[in-house]
């Protein structure tokens, strides 16, 4: 099961970097596109984030045993 969620992690935030490199081009060269998307990327961004963080945490608990 560790070895699963350990294949989980870089996809986790791989997930989370490309997420914030869309918000932050998009941010960069604004238009209508950051307009409608920045806090919809961000919020993404955030709840990509806190799953990477879940995901890591649990790899560290069912390593730990």
């Amino acid at each position: 099961m560790s070895t699963f969620v350990f294949f989980l992690i870089p996809i986790a935030l791989a997930a989370t970097a490309i997420i914030l490199g869309i918000g932050i081009y998009s941010m960069a060269k604004g238009g209508a596109f950051a307009r409608e998307n920045g806090n919809k990327l961000m919020r993404l961004r955030v709840t990509a984030q806190a799953i990477a963080i879940a995901i890591i945490m649990l790899f560290l608990f069912l390593s730990g045993r």
